[in-house]
């Protein structure tokens, strides 16, 4: 897992890649960060109750 700080329209954003050649990063802002904060227990619940190879 790789995760590398980028910019947007001058606004700072992170990226997280599964290896330096993954062709579908997520990345994403501030706002979208504190979102994921905001909701991290429900959506580690989420990845719980729907993971099949856990």
């Amino acid at each position: 897992m790789l995760i590398e700080r980028s910019e947007f329209k001058g606004r700072p954003m992170l990226v997280i890649k599964n290896d330096e050649n993954d062709k579908y990063p997520f990345s994403f802002g501030l706002s979208k960060a504190k979102k994921v904060l905001a909701a991290i227990e429900e959506i580690k619940k989420f990845v719980e109750e729907n993971d099949k190879s856990a």
